[in-house]
């Protein structure tokens, strides 16, 4: 029985170890420091694939799995390198009883400080925590937020969370039935980028971006970037932060007159500043400066992004796929 199973155990990690995955996509240098950051032969891989549209990618170090949102689905999936994709968690964003179309299921994930799962409820248009452990996951939220001034959020769409464990979120209208400011059900004017305090206060910190998506801070914590996923205005916009105030926003970097698929939407933040960012054609690299490095060159619309543990993977929401690109972190 003892040789059984070890047979069993070295047959099934031969198995995982000659697993290979089908490549995608371009990589377009425009500065030699991209070579510091990804090889010159480096290729993203389709490690899953089946979805309707991926978003909200986030890796859980301690379990070595990736949770995604499939929105259209009201579902988080999982993946890991041993089992592939599973259905982790559904419903994810809608939790009504009356149908409903549209982009409906939860977007944006992340973890709070103290490591459980947050998630950006489209269809619901709140802010929740799951009720259940990692590894034991359960349709049971807890409502972090759901309305400023009384009135009902459009549809919560990226999260971030400080070392303080203020929570910082997006606020555009894209999970509402329409996806349109028209929206009948739209009960708040703007679309707004808000902060929820550890007491539960949400404050709004911005009214003026007209399609608030991607979010995340720089190193320490000083200043934040937000995209904005306007074809009209296709930029990346940086703040200093001020306490509960956003000051001296700027273009971190515009995409204005950028052919291919997408917009300005997800992205995340290395530990040197380097920021890796879902906009038209593909995965866009910049430094700390806003300059542009390189760029993954993918067919269809990428959408968001997230790190390994040690920042050395990077998984990328694309479309009906999710992407691998291993890195030089």
């Amino acid at each position: 029985m003892k040789y059984a199973l070890i047979l069993s155990l070295l047959i099934s990690t031969s198995c995982m170890a000659q697993t290979t995955y089908k490549t995608i996509g371009t990589l377009e240098r425009y500065d030699e420091a991209l070579d510091k950051i990804v090889s010159k032969d480096a290729k993203a891989e389709i490690i899953t694939d089946g979805f309707l549209w991926a978003e909200g990618p986030c890796w859980i170090e301690k379990h070595k799995m990736l949770l995604f949102s499939d929105i259209r689905r009201n579902t988080v999936f999982k993946w890991t390198e041993a089992k592939g994709k599973e259905v982790y968690l559904t419903p994810s964003g809608y939790t009504g009883s009356v149908p409903r179309g549209g982009e409906m299921g939860s977007n944006g994930l992340t973890l709070d400080n103290k490591g459980n799962l947050v998630l950006c409820q489209d269809g619901d248009r709140k802010m929740s925590r799951m009720d259940a452990p990692l590894d034991k996951p359960q349709a049971k939220f807890v409502t972090l937020a759901d309305k400023w001034d009384g009135k009902k959020f459009n549809s919560p769409n990226d999260a971030v969370f400080n070392s303080k464990g203020e929570l910082y979120f997006t606020d555009p209208p894209y999970g509402l039935v329409t996806g349109s400011d028209n929206d009948p059900a739209k009960e708040i004017k703007f679309n707004g980028v808000y902060k929820v305090k550890k007491n539960g206060e949400v404050i709004l910190l911005l009214d003026s971006l007209t399609r608030p998506n991607g979010i995340a801070f720089f190193p320490g914590e000083k200043k934040i970037l937000i995209a904005n996923s306007d074809p009209q205005k296709p930029n990346w916009y940086i703040y200093d932060v001020d306490g509960d105030k956003l000051k001296n926003g700027r273009i971190f970097y515009s995409a204005a007159g950028v052919r291919g698929a997408g917009l300005p939407d997800g992205f995340r933040i290395d530990k040197k500043g380097n920021v890796y960012s879902a906009g038209p054609g593909g995965l866009h690299i910049f430094n700390k400066e806003g300059k542009l490095l390189g760029k993954l060159i993918v067919p269809g619309p990428t959408s968001n992004c997230s790190f390994s543990g040690d920042q050395k993977t990077l998984y990328i929401t694309n479309n009906n796929q999710v992407l691998r690109l291993k890195l030089r972190n």
